[in-house]
């Protein structure tokens, strides 16, 4: 076991599964005391036995990031467990998907409430601790808060949001000790992109090939190494980070690219992706 995060405590959202989970299990192996944070209880327990199987300190707490009270009382449950909170990470989201012409206003309400407010009330429920403590922050947005995807408007714009928030937190908050971390994960192994357009996981078929899926256990070392050296941005997975470049330096011939790989098939896309729509 290593000792860089010995004493403290850290808090995940979005835990019981994929980057959240994983994190978990490497934070408690790294000598973090864990609060794992999400609305799947039996999922949360199942992480919690292999963390204490293997020596660590972990706690359950089911919680929604939609309900600021589910939150405060998560918050209430670590500190009786384990006293104050030195690390937080608000990993909790998912993606809604469909052509513009196709949504609605309620879809990006729906986005937003777990995606930016959930991160919000996440990030205000915690703070004090954190400021106390001088401890660490860590937003998880993604490789497409870089740029507008097809089929994709709610989620692109609550990841550029969770992006915006975690740029300008970070000078709020250096004076008093606090590092922020904006993560931008690529293509990692994950259930994401099997929940549907209303947060519910099916159980689907992952889409992506996967070549190009990137396992989970060695993006949350990534973003652990990340989070551990304070760094302000941190953008996770090889093909994310040439994603990134492009849109950077090459911005007209990245969105050449995807509008031609795009053109005639944006229905498509979210059809693989989510399985048969029912969530009209």
């Amino acid at each position: 076991m290593g000792n860089r995060f010995n004493g403290q405590t850290a808090f995940i959202t979005g835990a019981s599964s994929g980057i959240g989970a994983e994190i978990a299990r490497q934070l408690a192996s790294d000598g973090a005391n864990v609060v794992l944070a999400a609305r799947r209880a039996e999922k949360l327990l199942q992480v919690v036995e292999d963390i204490e199987s293997s020596g660590g300190a972990a706690l359950a707490v089911e919680c929604d990031v939609c309900d600021r009270a589910s939150i405060d009382a998560a918050v209430v449950e670590a500190k009786a467990k384990f006293g104050g909170i030195d690390l937080v990470l608000a990993n909790a989201g998912f993606g809604v998907s469909k052509a513009i012409q196709k949504l609605e206003t309620g879809d990006f309400h729906r986005q937003f409430d777990t995606n930016v407010f959930g991160v919000l009330d996440t990030i205000y429920a915690t703070l004090p601790d954190v400021i106390e403590r001088k401890g660490r922050i860590g937003l998880v947005s993604s490789i497409m808060g870089h740029f507008g995807a097809p089929a994709f408007a709610p989620y692109c714009a609550s990841k550029y949001a969770v992006r915006g928030i975690a740029e300008s937190m970070y000078y709020d908050l250096a004076d008093q000790g606090v590092s922020v971390t904006c993560i931008s994960p690529g293509i990692v192994a994950s259930e994401i992109r099997s929940v549907n357009n209303q947060g519910v996981f099916t159980g689907s078929k992952d889409p992506v090939p996967g070549w190009i899926v990137v396992p989970t256990d060695k993006a949350a070392r990534d973003i652990i190494n990340a989070l551990y050296r304070r760094k302000p941005e941190a953008v996770i997975t090889g093909h994310g980070k040439a994603i990134v470049f492009m849109i950077r330096y090459f911005p007209r011939l990245f969105r050449f690219i995807l509008r031609q790989s795009s053109k005639g098939k944006v229905n498509k896309m979210h059809e693989a992706r989510r399985g048969k729509d029912t969530d009209n």
